[in-house]
């Protein structure tokens, strides 16, 4: 079992930045890769980033590509996502996610097994 809890969300104009973090508790944390996924109002939740059990690899969304960024602190059982230069279409609640059982990175929402209760993010113009 994992347990994942988000935190960072919040409101900000475009243009600004933001750090959601999501902190893991359970199965070793070292031992999974984790990712972020988002939903917008009236849309499927889609895909942002992923990073692998040692942080060596990351995937990203081409929309967020160059302006996030997601790190792990595996000492503190945490994954970052930095996010820069938002825009009103980021907003959605954010959802980390954790991978335990594929070996390698994917970013598909299926293949996730442990999800977090999500954080808003919401970008004014």
């Amino acid at each position: 079992q994992v347990q994942l809890v988000e935190s960072g969300g919040g409101l900000v104009q475009a243009g600004g930045s933001l750090r959601l973090s999501c902190a893991a508790s359970g199965r070793t944390f070292s031992s999974y890769a984790m990712g972020w996924f988002r939903q917008a109002p009236g849309k499927e939740r889609e895909f942002v980033a992923a990073i692998s059990w040692s942080g060596g690899n990351t995937y990203y969304a081409d929309s967020v590509k160059g302006r996030f960024t997601i790190s792990r602190d595996n000492a503190k059982n945490t994954v970052y996502l930095q996010m820069n230069s938002l825009k009103p279409e980021d907003t959605a609640v954010y959802y980390c996610a954790a991978d335990v059982v594929t070996i390698v990175v994917v970013t598909t929402e299926g293949e996730y097994d442990y999800w977090g209760q999500g954080t808003q993010v919401t970008v004014s113009s």
